[in-house]
């Protein structure tokens, strides 16, 4: 595991669907690098284990927790506790941001 890691530069972004890349794996978290082109999402979805922490870092979309929806920009950092619903969909220009879980459920999603 690398100790020291350039976020926006591990970014990755595809045309097909949102990318994910692995920062940090350790037994108790993650913390990966999401990339959406414009307009693509991240659907509606849950983990009943495991706190998620969105960090916008370049971009802008909007996330939802819960019923709760907001647009997102640089700097804007988003907590959806285990069992809330969340999505995230990217506006008009890239999205990058930085994801983190914990404690991390069996499998991440």
């Amino acid at each position: 595991m690398e100790r020291f890691v350039h976020v926006l530069s591990r970014a990755t972004f595809s045309s097909e669907k949102m990318r994910k890349v692995n920062l940090v794996d350790t037994p108790s978290l993650f913390c990966d690098v999401y990339g959406f082109e414009p307009d693509q999402e991240q659907a509606g979805h849950r983990h009943p284990v495991g706190d998620k922490l969105y960090f916008v870092l370049s971009g802008s979309g909007r996330i939802r927790v819960g019923s709760e929806e907001h647009d997102v920009h640089p700097g804007d950092l988003v907590c959806a506790p285990a069992g809330e619903e969340h999505g995230v969909r990217a506006g008009t220009e890239r999205l990058a941001l930085l994801v983190m879980m914990a404690p991390k459920p069996t499998s991440k999603a």
